[in-house]
């Protein structure tokens, strides 16, 4: 949180998952734009085993399409 608290303001973009709502929710109160995409919409751009690094590829190259369907974060 404190590095974001120091970016100037950005698209965050993240899976959507139990704790991503309030994440979002703290995001975006240092000025930044999340969006959340459901794990189901991710999973087609996963190229090889699971772990962070890939993960975060999946979710760019997800988000980085035009027709991506975002989840609205919950308040």
């Amino acid at each position: 949180m404190q590095f974001l608290a120091t970016c100037p303001p950005s698209v965050v973009v993240m899976e959507a998952c139990a704790g991503a709502h309030f994440l979002a929710r703290r995001i975006s109160y240092f000025g930044h734009e999340t969006k959340l995409i459901s794990p189901q919409f991710v999973r087609p751009f996963v190229k090889s085993n699971k772990n962070d690094f890939v993960d975060a590829e999946a979710i760019c190259e997800a988000a980085s399409r035009p027709s991506m369907r975002f989840v609205q974060p919950s308040n």
